[in-house]
């Protein structure tokens, strides 16, 4: 199947194919064709398989086909952290350029005067998170009352975030008369309650589930003493072919100190988490995908709006507490066909961890053996 055979128009057809795509991925062909009929759709599909255009490319399509005449925000996409808002916010620009609808991504921690402005200038489809949009709509900037179609993508991590509550709020003030599309990595039983909450007669649409990780990426584990990890990543990140290495750390207190201790190496790294600024946040994606440095350290609830097409490199210097977060982590590598790898390290404490990551997937992942350096070096240039 091709893009033509979704019957798309010429304008989407056209900025797609400038795109670069040319065969949808199995979540848009599936789900495409159902919100163009208006219908709403449940949809569980993991980060990398093509869901943002799934739902972004028809929901351009169907309000392009219908003039707004002053009616306000036609299509609210809600997603639960800024790095996620800013990417769908460049979906739709890229997918949309030759349509003329008007869009902007609204989020915590910049100041809200630009977001404002653009609210103000007039909207078709509004990008946000459940925080600014409420503080938004307490102050009178936002009115949700003309919303024809509205999204809830990541609705797993929403929950993960303690969002639920804010979500039900929203959806309370848009038009009960809407078309909803619902979208998670994962559907356990609560995203699932909340799904039956807010879709009329959904269609359900799956692909590559959960438990699955791409053949494509080249796993290993390398089993090390908790004191010992810093050392081994230094000992990995040593190898000049790798060229771009995203590793994750469990906490924020984590991610800043590994930072610091990789500097000490002479291997320049930026951290992104949660309590960094929007600005701080933004320029060390920036910096790591132009490769000005080489080492992006980051948490699970940053990550998941990290969207590089070329990042051969993945490490799990901690390993998660969830099993179905090995599997998102994992992925943000070996995407778009090319090959990746993932080398996750695994203290005595992880062990149970590991254990139950290799119960949800299904295989055991090989050992990786590194010989470490004996000592880490100071002050020499590794970037």
């Amino acid at each position: 199947m091709n893009f033509q055979q979704l019957e798309l128009i010429s304008p989407i057809l056209r900025a797609v194919t400038e795109e670069g795509y040319n065969t949808p991925t199995p979540i848009q062909q599936q789900a495409i064709p159902y919100i163009l009929q208006h219908k709403d759709v449940l949809g569980c599909a993991q980060t990398g398989t093509g869901k943002t255009a799934a739902f972004a490319i028809p929901i351009l399509q169907l309000l392009s086909q219908k003039a707004n005449n002053g009616k306000g925000i036609r299509s609210l996409i809600l997603t639960p952290t800024r790095e996620l808002a800013l990417q769908i916010d460049e979906n739709f620009k890229a997918y949309g350029r030759y349509l003329g609808l008007k869009h902007t991504a609204i989020f915590g921690g910049v100041p809200q005067g630009r977001q404002v402005t653009a609210i103000k200038n007039g909207l078709d489809i509004l990008i946000a998170t459940p925080g600014r949009l409420q503080d938004l709509m307490q102050q009178g900037y936002i009115d949700l009352s003309q919303i024809e179609i509205f999204v809830l993508d990541e609705a797993d991590r929403m929950l993960d975030m303690g969002f639920v509550r804010e979500v039900k709020k929203i959806v309370s003030r848009i038009p009960v008369k809407r078309q909803t599309l619902f979208f998670s990595a994962t559907m356990p039983d609560e995203i699932r309650s909340l799904a039956n909450t807010i879709l009329r007669s959904p269609v359900e649409v799956k692909v590559t589930p959960v438990s699955s990780t791409a053949k494509r990426i080249n796993q290993s584990v390398c089993f090390v003493e908790k004191s010992d990890k810093t050392k081994l990543l230094v000992t990995i990140l040593s190898d000049r072919t790798i060229t771009r290495s995203l590793v994750f750390t469990r906490t924020k207190h984590g991610a800043d100190k590994l930072v610091k201790q990789l500097a000490n190496t002479g291997i320049y790294a930026a951290a992104i988490h949660g309590n960094k600024s929007q600005n701080a946040r933004q320029r060390a994606l920036a910096d790591f995908k132009s490769s000005r440095i080489r080492v992006l350290v980051a948490t699970d609830i940053a990550a998941r709006g990290i969207d590089i097409d070329d990042l051969p490199h993945v490490v799990n210097y901690e390993l998660p507490e969830v099993p179905e977060t090995y599997v998102h982590r994992i992925g943000r590598t070996g995407r778009a066909g090319a090959e990746g790898v993932a080398v996750s390290f695994c203290d005595a404490e992880e062990r149970s961890d590991l254990k139950s990551i290799q119960k949800l997937i299904g295989f055991t992942v090989p050992e990786l053996k590194v010989q470490t350096a004996p000592t880490i070096r100071r002050n020499s240039r590794m970037i």
